[in-house]
């Protein structure tokens, strides 16, 4: 199916809603019915028809069509939040006992409900350097049920072969669940590559206005099934249809934006690169970055995300850089409409909280939709002070 197709017109049945050109907000908690019988058959099959809303609704069901067709799989989920996506897709597939072979750079939280979370509750966890396949195999065990990627990662950007992982994965009767939101459904499609389970963070390029908290979760409808009747209908993390019809005008841009986002991207990337107050930038479109190869050959863009390190000792030197910044916000999440800053010397020095592992000299760039020269030139700016 065309991307302009999922984007702009699947699962809108516009002659049900008075052939309204924008998806109506169906905000009602409960569903009634004619008859004892149509109650019955709703009920056999709660996932797909509006019961009560903790289940389905119609415009929500509209979102996880879309999302479903992005993803190129045969059904989706979508949740209160990307880590109750995370969450959800997780503990389906885990049991006491049982084993997760997780990515050593996920998301923090991501990182904490494998590493903190699951062992409360019998669950261990290696975490492991995805970008060695050989290491991958190393950390399996015999009670391994869950390969846990998440290519790129959000912050250095770290692939893992997707193709290979899920191979691997096959082979010893293991599900793989990828966090996809880096690359979004434009840019990489986890699914054809083999993998099982593919999340997101909804939040991030998918609504694209910061305006909405969301996540997903996209699979076969065998593990779909699962979750609904497990995870989604139990812990109750599920969207609402007012922040699903947020979400579904997200969409209709979705390709744009990424589109001028990634532009805008490999521009400053390569300005970065050239400046003498960077030591090195991290982006997976830019030819020297180490798995540059790969990231061409499993995605179709990088978007608008990447970082770069100061070259610079001077721990108040880093900091006066971002105070010398004028365009761009300083704050976390990216994906949205607005150029982000999020400086790794933040997380230093705060009150009550250990100095992190991350070099404070780290810079985390979102671009945005603005104009690239405005970007540059605010960035220029504060790169040439901390130059001289």
């Amino acid at each position: 199916m065309h991307l302009s197709e999922i984007l702009m017109h699947l699962g809108e049945n516009r002659e049900d809603y008075f052939n309204a050109v924008t998806p109506p907000v169906v905000q009602s908690s409960n569903f009634a019915f004619p008859t004892l019988d149509a109650f019955r058959h709703a009920l056999a099959s709660e996932a797909d028809r509006p019961v009560y809303t903790r289940g389905d609704n119609p415009t929500v069901h509209i979102l996880r069509e879309k999302l479903a067709a992005l993803e190129k799989t045969e059904d989706a989920l979508v949740f209160g939040s990307g880590m109750a996506a995370i969450s959800a897709a997780v503990l389906a597939n885990v049991h006491a006992g049982a084993h997760v072979a997780c990515v050593n750079a996920p998301y923090s939280w991501a990182r904490s409900l494998m590493g903190t979370y699951l062992p409360r509750f019998g669950v261990s966890c290696t975490f492991v350097d995805g970008q060695d396949l050989a290491a991958v195999e190393g950390a399996i065990r015999e009670e391994t049920t869950l390969l846990y990627l998440e290519s790129p990662n959000s912050l250095t950007f770290e692939l893992q072969d997707l193709a290979a992982c899920a191979a691997l994965a096959k082979r010893r009767g293991i599900v793989t669940c990828i966090d996809n939101s880096y690359a979004s459904p434009v840019f990489q499609n986890p699914a054809a590559l083999g993998i099982d389970l593919v999340v997101h963070s909804g939040t991030k390029y998918l609504n694209g206005h910061s305006d909405v908290v969301f996540g997903a979760v996209c699979s076969t409808r065998e593990q779909i099934s699962k979750i609904f009747k497990g995870e989604y209908m139990t812990l109750g993390g599920v969207l609402s249809p007012h922040d699903a019809a947020l979400a579904l005008r997200g969409l209709r841009t979705l390709e744009l934006r990424m589109e001028r986002s990634h532009r805008t991207a490999c521009d400053i990337a390569a300005r970065l690169e050239a400046h003498p107050a960077v030591a090195s930038v991290n982006y997976p479109w830019l030819p020297s970055f180490g798995q540059h190869e790969l990231a061409r050959r499993q995605m179709s863009g990088a978007g608008g995300l990447l970082s770069f390190y100061l070259k610079t000792t001077d721990f108040a030197e880093a900091e006066a850089f971002f105070d010398r910044l004028e365009h761009f916000l300083l704050a976390v999440s990216w994906g949205g409409h607005e150029s982000l800053v999020l400086p790794s010397a933040a997380f230093y020095k705060v009150p009550g909280r250990e100095d992190p592992p991350v070099p404070w000299a780290l810079v985390r760039l979102y671009l945005g939709l603005e104009d690239t020269e405005w970007l540059w030139a605010d960035l220029k700016q504060a790169l040439d002070a901390v130059q001289h």
